[in-house]
């Protein structure tokens, strides 16, 4: 089954989604509110019904990301990325889409009076195919595969991260993966043909002035009306939205999350408005807001997923849209270093180029080991779609990951390197820093998304052994239970033996040993440590949970740190067997050095003279230009250069 495919013959609905909800359980027995059970158990339904929508063998229990923690015995192909072998017609149009950006940028024709990306822009790239690549063949697209798409996405955000960014906007949390995931034979007919030509682009509009990261707080609502929905409301912050475009809406209906497919009027009139506000960033696309008084849009545009609501829909186009980030902050961050290295042999300090200063080599090879470990994530996390598996945890570790290390190349990189050159107007840093900081926020804010991850990752282990404990302790009146009790430990008797079995396993069991004989010996020692560690922390993320119990949910700090850790050992990991598969010495010896940093973040020893030199080494040749991974970028001019 195709991760963007719903399953045709479900089974009924199960009591995982009908029943109250985990979290909703533990809420309320952690003495929180109704209201703020009742809301965060709507999330955790929602979870579970685009759960429902994967077959068993891929869904989130048994994904990488959590069968490598839980799990004694995975094996090394779940990291291992699948090739890219797009077909020659889809590399086609890949191709022919970058032309069209590189020659309308060379002819100052990318951008319209607005400094918005043009309309013709727009156009021309849909007589490409550029809009159509993810929808299906028979619908007028490419169908390319998620594994070409996203490392494309790559190529494009060297020539344009706009453009790259407006590819994922459409094409991944806009109107196509809705209605190509969820839409009737009718609605695919009717929607995805336009779609695919570019003659409607898209947008999604869940976003409000009330709910970001809270979606239980929408307010934009529809009423049926004969053959027709009334729409009333606003939305916020929506990205690629101007008259005449498709959108896909969330709002109510009867209390109830939807999405509704839309088609926006050539222009604004009494029922529509768009919301004008100053933005930092995104400032070459539309991002505006929407307002609907009384707006109709026909009925047979409901999305009705087979199971669930709108925040089903919502929900699954998501993990697309956070890889397309990584991909995106992947290429933006060879434009960064490709900048870094004529200014570095041009700018002379006591008689001596930077270049040859260890601080900014360093730099350099940082930078290099960022660009491989996304590349590496972009690869694994879309292979894994691919073949058909949910991918939620392993996609946040790509968003968190590529948002914040673009973050960390614009300020402490790019910027320190180029001085106060950065702030001058025309400078790739001052002009475009916004975009550089944003996506730490897009597709979810970092540190909300970690804390989404570890609740992932605990669910099951919570349901299967903490859930049953609590309520035991709910019904014998116990708060705070003491081992040394007998009462307690007697109201405990019928479930703690299941958790206190588990525990035995642990600490009797040793961890599974990885084939890893292919890796080089210094990939392969990394790899090698993250799988020892990943597989030792079923205890403390164990004994987290017991320590804080049912008020877990309020320890946001420890959950967030914990989540962090868990992520960089994936990162890690994932990036020595990418970086093990490729034959460009410089892109293992990047790989190293990043693997090198999280070693050293996780651990908190201090850097070695020897790691200092590995990482001088990799920046001094990648100065002399031996990093591929650079080719096509070109250099912006250097500005206000001197005699």
């Amino acid at each position: 089954m195709s991760a963007n495919t719903p399953e045709t013959d479900l089974p009924p609905d199960d009591s995982s989604v009908q029943a109250e909800s985990f979290a909703e359980t533990a809420l309320k027995l952690g003495g929180k509110s109704a209201e703020e059970a009742r809301r965060t158990g709507a999330i955790d339904k929602a979870d579970d019904q685009v759960e429902a929508l994967f077959q068993p063998q891929y869904q989130t229990v048994n994904s990488p990301a959590h069968r490598i923690v839980w799990d004694r015995t995975p094996t090394v192909d779940l990291f291992e990325s699948i090739g890219d072998d797009a077909p020659a017609d889809v590399r086609k149009i890949m191709d022919d889409s970058i032309d069209v950006v590189a020659r309308r940028r060379q002819e100052r024709q990318l951008l319209d009076g607005d400094c918005k990306v043009s309309s013709e822009t727009l156009a021309e790239l849909g007589q490409a195919g550029y809009w159509g690549l993810l929808v299906d063949r028979e619908h007028g697209g490419a169908g390319a595969p998620f594994r070409s798409f996203a490392p494309f996405l790559t190529r494009m955000a060297m020539r344009d991260p706009t453009v790259a960014g407006l590819a994922s906007v459409h094409g991944c949390i806009g109107a196509v993966d809705p209605v190509r995931t969820f839409g009737t034979a009718e609605q695919k007919n009717r929607f995805l043909p336009s779609l695919a030509s570019g003659e409607r682009l898209s947008a999604f509009a869940l976003t409000e002035p009330c709910a970001g990261s809270d979606l239980t707080a929408l307010r934009t609502r529809a009423e049926l009306r004969g053959d027709r929905y009334v729409v009333n409301g606003e939305k916020l912050f929506i990205t690629n939205v101007t008259p005449g475009r498709a959108i896909g809406l969330v709002c109510l209906i009867e209390d109830k999350p939807a999405v509704l497919i839309c088609d926006l009027p050539a222009e604004e009139n009494e029922h529509f408005q768009l919301r004008q506000y100053g933005i930092y960033a995104l400032k070459q696309t539309h991002n505006l807001g929407i307002v609907f008084r009384d707006f109709e849009v026909p009925a047979e545009n409901l999305l009705t997923p087979q199971r669930g609501n709108g925040l089903t829909i919502a929900y699954h186009g998501l993990n697309l849209g956070r890889v397309a980030l990584c991909a995106n902050a992947a290429g933006v961050m060879r434009v960064m270093l490709a900048n870094m290295i004529p200014w570095a042999k041009f700018r002379v300090t006591y008689g001596e180029p930077i270049a040859k200063r260890e601080l900014v080599l360093r730099r350099m090879g940082r930078l290099a080991g960022l660009i491989v470990a996304s590349d590496a994530l972009v690869a694994w996390c879309s292979s894994l779609i691919d073949q058909g598996f949910r991918g939620e945890m392993e996609c946040i570790v790509a968003k968190i990951f590529g948002s914040e290390a673009q973050k960390e190349a614009a300020i402490e990189l790019l910027m320190k390197t180029h001085g106060g050159r950065s702030f001058v107007h025309g400078h790739m840093f001052g002009d475009n820093v916004h975009e550089y900081l944003a996506p730490c926020i897009y597709e979810g804010e970092g540190e909300m998304l970690g804390m989404a991850f570890f609740k992932s990752l605990v669910k099951q282990h919570g349901t299967t052994y903490f859930e049953p404990i609590g309520k035991a302790l709910q019904s014998a009146g116990i708060k705070k239970p003491n081992p040394l009790n007998p009462a307690h430990m007697w109201a405990l008797k019928g479930v703690g033996a299941p958790y206190a079995k588990w525990m035995l396993g642990q600490y009797a069991s040793s961890n599974a040993r990885f084939d890893l004989s292919k890796l080089p010996a210094n990939l392969r020692n990394h790899a090698e440590f993250a799988v020892d560690e990943l597989q030792s922390s079923p205890l403390e993320i164990s004994g987290v949970m017991r320590r804080h119990q049912l008020k877990l949910a309020d320890r946001q700090c420890r959950m967030a740190e914990l989540s962090g850790r868990i992520q960089k050992l994936v990162v890690m990991l994932c990036t020595a067997i990418h970086a093990g598969q490729q034959e460009d010495e410089l892109v293992r010896q990047a790989a190293h050095v990043v693997c090198r940093d999280l070693t050293r973040e996780l651990s908190g020893k201090r850097p070695t003279d020897r790691y200092f030199r590995a990482v001088t080494e990799l920046g001094q040749a990648i100065a002399d230009g031996g990093f591929t991974s650079l080719a096509g970028v070109e250099a912006e001019e250097i500005l206000m250069s001197y005699e």
